[in-house]
């Protein structure tokens, strides 16, 4: 039987956790060596996409070996903002390059993306636009914004370049500046102000101390100023490629 896209966490978590993985192919564009696996366990499959730490190059503003981690930190982030932005995601000990993330492959239109979204589509990208805020995201291109083909649920996928303590936000998305923070998104905000010993404990393995205290920051900022940042003056706000 072959079922792409399980929805039962406890499924995942134990697919990903102990499933066979399989090579099918390689992400050719990026900078760090991605790929697309199969997972079989229980005589079900599912495909997801495998970053080995090793793969990783080496960045001047990024500690080595964390991009992968970071991956999972943003994972974890948005679960408990409630959000669902980013799909499943744990990190993996074993795989065929080694430790690394591997991640919920989600089934998408690659031609679909933040430059030719339609207005409806683009209206819905105020979380992402927050997430990003939040994790201090350093690369959020145009095609990193997903709506899964079956469902049409929106994703955000590629945070290896997030939680920098500094300002590092390069982001295709600035159509929210200045807007009043949507009233429903303040509760969530506010549980990253003192994130509770459960995220604590899940992000200590991939975050540093100082990168977790700089994310509980900028939560309170934003519910301090209550409205979506305007692009920095001081630098370059956009990421290149922006698709």
């Amino acid at each position: 039987m072959f079922t792409k896209q399980p929805m039962d966490q406890e499924f995942l978590q134990e697919a990903f956790t102990h499933g066979t993985m399989e090579l099918k192919g390689q992400f050719t564009l990026g900078s760090n060596y991605t790929f697309l696996v199969t997972i079989t366990h229980k005589e079900q499959e599912i495909q997801a996409v495998y970053k080995p730490q090793k793969g990783e190059q080496p960045l001047w503003d990024f500690p080595e070996n964390t991009l992968t981690g970071r991956e999972v930190a943003a994972y974890q982030v948005s679960e408990e903002l409630n959000w669902g932005l980013v799909p499943y995601t744990i990190f993996r000990e074993e795989g065929p390059y080694g430790p690394g993330s591997l991640q919920r492959f989600i089934e998408y239109n690659p031609n679909y993306h933040y430059f030719n979204l339609k207005p409806a589509d683009k209206e819905r990208l105020r979380p992402v636009a927050l997430f990003d805020h939040l994790t201090n995201n350093a690369d959020r291109k145009g095609s990193h914004i997903l709506f899964e083909k079956s469902t049409k649920k929106l994703y955000a996928i590629d945070h290896g370049l997030c939680f920098n303590v500094d300002d590092k936000l390069r982001t295709v998305i600035w159509d929210f500046a200045g807007e009043p923070l949507p009233s429903e998104y303040l509760p969530n905000l506010k549980k990253l102000v003192s994130p509770s010993s459960a995220l604590q404990q899940a992000l200590q393995p991939f975050l540093n101390l100082d990168e977790i205290a700089a994310l509980a920051l900028r939560a309170e900022t934003l519910l301090y100023e209550g409205t979506f940042p305007l692009p920095p003056s001081d630098r370059r706000s956009f990421p290149y490629p922006p698709l």
